[in-house]
């Protein structure tokens, strides 16, 4: 790949002070930004004398063929430089934010709010109440839309910001601007309208607080959002129910119940008697439940097919069925023996334990596996059924301590922040593996499950040893 270049030295009296650039974190090799000499800690300013305000508007910019950057390397110093590229080339360049502007927060008040239900004292970046449509739409997180501007509903459109995901819990405009503590709240259909006719889309979220949104407002909030997933270009694609989750930590007062094994059922057979008529009426099943529904209820998972093209994966919608079926795929095929004797264990949320059994068993038929699998509660959070991603590491210490964990434990990495050995609780794998008597390996994902079961893992997997 070649490109155009032209770089010149700018006198920093010409140059108008950016207060948030975009601050490259790496550079990927063989790429324009690496051809140009960009290195991480530089500061990209502007692209044809615009200031990006995030990752979106830099590759929105960086589509044209001609480029005038402006940029402050590490030693302060300022420069321009021209370039011209095909359309299609990124410049290769990785920020260490998505946002350069900063974070939108959210100005609601959930009772139900996790945020809300952490103890004091943790690192800052746990309270953040992130509700910036920017993020919705780059990573899939969920916003509510009670705080954009009339310039975010522009931008929305002229960019085609699509689909975004969008946490609705009801859309009768009382009840939703009750939940969220915020009289906007209640535009939520008025905002489904003109992503409607803007010919825009999103998923949709609710997150069932038994009393206050589940029952009849429940069925009004999956009518009212049916009726805009109609047409080659639904407005709304897709529905996930996902039950509220309550610590410990929350105020006394705040009249949330949790859900139990009676309530899971009544709303699993609620979703489940209107998804054939959704099926009928908009082409879909629409709405889906998020798994924990299921394994609260103790029924099983619905099959593969059931959840068509997994809209809400990353929601917790068929993410435990595929989990499930990559493990089942992974260990199709196995050996009869393993070279060397294998005895370890393997760590998770007591929530998925059940389901996991059988697979645990197939690997234990392996002549010399010895495994064994624990499934913990979170006595951190006051959670007796846990997800395995909600565990800290003062819930692995406690479930644990004067347990057989065999040679080795296997640590899902879904309970580790990403990019970083810290779990929720901010201990660090560092001071969890001084406590724990043997050494813990690190696993992503089913296969490597199942090859650091019978010995066949990278050992780069295992972080941590004595």
């Amino acid at each position: 790949m070649s490109a155009g270049v032209a770089v010149a030295t700018l006198d920093s009296n010409t140059f108008v002070h950016q207060l948030q650039p975009a601050i490259v974190a790496s550079v990927d090799p063989d790429s324009i930004g690496h051809e140009l000499g960009f290195e991480p800690g530089d500061q990209l300013l502007s692209i044809n004398g615009i200031r990006p305000r995030d990752l979106i508007d830099y590759r929105y910019l960086c589509v044209e063929e001609h480029l005038s950057l402006e940029v402050r390397d590490t030693a302060g110093g300022l420069h321009r430089i021209n370039l011209e590229k095909d359309t299609d080339d990124g410049l290769g360049l990785v920020f260490t934010e998505a946002l350069f502007d900063g974070l939108r927060q959210c100005n609601n008040h959930c009772s139900f709010c996790f945020i809300d239900q952490q103890p004091p004292g943790h690192r800052s970046s746990l309270y953040l109440k992130d509700d910036d449509y920017r993020l919705s739409f780059l990573y899939s997180s969920y916003v509510t839309l009670t705080n954009l501007k009339e310039a975010d509903w522009q931008r929305i459109k002229d960019q085609r910001l699509s689909p975004l995901f969008v946490s609705v819990h009801a859309t009768e405009p009382i009840l939703r601007s009750r939940l969220l503590a915020n009289p906007r709240a209640g535009l939520l259909m008025d905002q489904l309208a003109w992503f409607d006719r803007h010919n825009l889309q999103i998923h949709a979220q609710v997150v069932v607080c038994p009393g206050l949104n589940d029952g009849a407002a429940l069925q009004q909030t999956l009518n009212d959002l049916s009726c805009f997933a109609r047409g080659d270009w639904p407005a709304v694609l897709s529905t996930a129910i996902v039950p509220v989750g309550l610590t410990r930590f929350r105020p006394e007062d705040d009249c949330l119940v949790p859900v139990d094994r009676d309530c899971a059922r009544r709303v699993i057979d609620q979703v489940e008697r209107l998804q054939p008529e959704f099926q009928v009426r908009v082409g879909s099943r629409f709405v889906w439940l998020s798994d924990e529904w299921y394994l609260m209820a103790r029924l099983p998972l619905p099959p593969r097919a059931d959840y068509e093209d997994f809209p809400q994966e990353e929601n917790g919608v068929g993410s435990i069925r595929a989990f499930l079926e990559a493990l089942d795929e992974a260990s199709k095929v196995l050996p009869q023996k393993v070279a060397r004797p294998r005895r370890c264990s393997w760590v998770v949320g007591n929530i998925v334990k059940t389901a996991l059994q059988p697979v645990t068993q197939r690997l234990n038929a392996v002549k010399g596996v010895n495994l064994k699998l624990f499934g913990l509660p979170s006595p951190y959070w006051g959670q007796s059924q846990v997800v395995t991603g909600l565990l800290t590491g003062q819930d692995l210490l406690d479930g644990l301590k004067g347990c057989d964990l065999r040679d080795e434990l296997l640590l899902p990495s879904v309970m580790l922040r990403r990019g970083q050995q810290v779990f929720l609780d901010d201990m660090t794998l560092e001071a969890v593996q001084r406590q724990i008597t043997v050494p813990i390996r690190v696993v992503y994902g089913a296969a490597d499950i199942v090859a650091s079961v019978l010995g066949s893992a990278k050992k780069t997997s295992k972080l941590v040893e004595d």
